[in-house]
């Protein structure tokens, strides 16, 4: 039995890609008095002299860290409020549904927004983008029997970001549905030709590729801030040599920004092209009745 596909999921990577900044060194470093700088180095050291898995690494420095006074996932959720954001978030979520006209909106067209993040989920829950988003997934402490942060529970790297794509594709939101259950195309709410994907750099190329492979749409970001040029160069390397996308922008979610008439442009493709379906949909099921 097909589903209604009138869902248009923009799905977004959070550090460098919503924020200039990485959001442990906005919010946990400075409460817990962390430097940034030593605390990254370490990580690197774990991936490059132990074999770690570049998100095990941090996870397991923030529980060395903070080993005699580690928080409760309540306490990381109310540090969430303090992060901050590139110029237009929040205020994106509420402006962009604006954009679809009458008649996408009788047909019931609508916009979703994920987050897909390989940082703490717990902090993007205190945050403002919480309340304006559909799902937020990301990397997860379990606890112990004090309720402080004990071990990873759930970690998210940027191989395995595409499992939440194919979660959304089949609204499959919950940890506990098994992903790999074959379903058939019609059946999934939010076909890939209805998403587009927003992040930084290589770590979302998994991503970029899944998007372009099966028809949805991409854009890698950078910060016009940067006087170093790292972020530019990240996405123009991914458009002009690697081929993984065909779009960058600066950071800026304003409107009238280069990023946000993209974001609206596509947008608008997507909603026409569900319009054109359902009406060759309503065509081949209609038999015109016989004249006398």
């Amino acid at each position: 039995m097909s589903v209604a596909q009138n869902t248009i999921a923009i799905i977004y990577d959070y550090d460098q890609t919503l924020s200039p900044n990485y959001m442990q060194d906005e919010t946990l470093f400075p409460h817990f008095g962390i430097h940034a700088e030593p605390f990254w180095r370490k990580s690197r050291q774990l991936v490059e002299q132990e074999g770690y898995d570049g998100e095990l690494a941090y996870l397991k420095c923030i529980l060395d860290y903070l080993e005699m006074d580690r928080p409760t996932n309540e306490e990381l959720t109310a540090l969430g409020a303090k992060l901050h954001y590139f110029p237009g978030v929040p205020e994106f979520f509420d402006e962009v549904p604006q954009v679809l006209n009458a008649a996408h909106q009788a047909h019931g067209i609508q916009i979703e927004h994920y987050i897909v993040s390989s940082g703490l989920k717990a902090l993007l829950d205190g945050s403002s983008l919480a309340p304006r988003v559909k799902r937020i997934f990301g990397c997860e402490f379990g606890t112990d029997s004090k309720g402080r942060i004990a071990f990873p529970k759930r970690v998210i790297s940027h191989t395995t970001k595409t499992q939440y794509i194919f979660r959304i594709n089949k609204g499959m939101l919950e940890p506990s549905e098994d992903v790999n259950d074959h379903m058939d195309h019609s059946c999934r709410p939010v076909p890939f030709q209805n998403m587009i994907y927003i992040g930084d750099g290589p770590t979302d190329v998994p991503c970029f590729t899944l998007m372009k492979r099966y028809g949805g749409h991409a854009i890698a970001v950078y910060n016009p801030e940067e006087k170093s040029r790292s972020s530019f160069r990240k996405c123009y390397q991914l458009s002009a040599h690697a081929e993984r996308i065909k779009h960058i922008a600066p950071a800026d979610y304003r409107a009238g920004s280069h990023l946000r008439l993209l974001l609206e442009e596509m947008i608008l493709d997507i909603a026409e092209n569900m319009l054109q379906r359902r009406q060759q949909e309503l065509q081949q099921g209609t038999v015109a009745a016989p004249h006398f």
